[in-house]
């Protein structure tokens, strides 16, 4: 399992609901993981925990908690490939892509 933690200055519920839009997630999870738009197999909004699994081998949870000034600290565990330990850092760059463009847009 690779791991891969992020600071963000939006709030952590605007963080975790670009997370689990179903409309953004092809724009950063990672593509073995990418099921067309459909949602996480789990979240819990209490938590802001959210799991994503495909094939057999590959999973994906992204938690965000509260940051320092108001932010979001994200963390993600992404079981899979030779590659996770990459691909979890890829994700959550391009994870604070998308709450970058999610804030503009609001």
């Amino acid at each position: 399992m690779a791991s891969a933690e992020r600071g963000m200055s939006a709030p952590p519920e605007v963080v975790f609901n670009t997370a689990t839009d179903p409309d953004r997630a092809s724009a950063w999870l990672p593509e073995p993981l990418r099921a067309d738009g459909s949602p996480a197999d789990e979240i819990s909004g209490e938590e802001l925990r959210a799991r994503w699994s495909a094939a057999e081998e590959w999973s994906a949870e992204i938690r965000v908690e509260p940051g320092q000034a108001g932010g979001a600290r994200m963390r993600l565990d992404l079981t899979g490939g030779p590659d996770a330990e990459r691909l979890a850092d890829e994700a959550l760059d391009n994870l604070a892509r998308e709450v970058a463009d999610n804030l503009q847009a609001g």
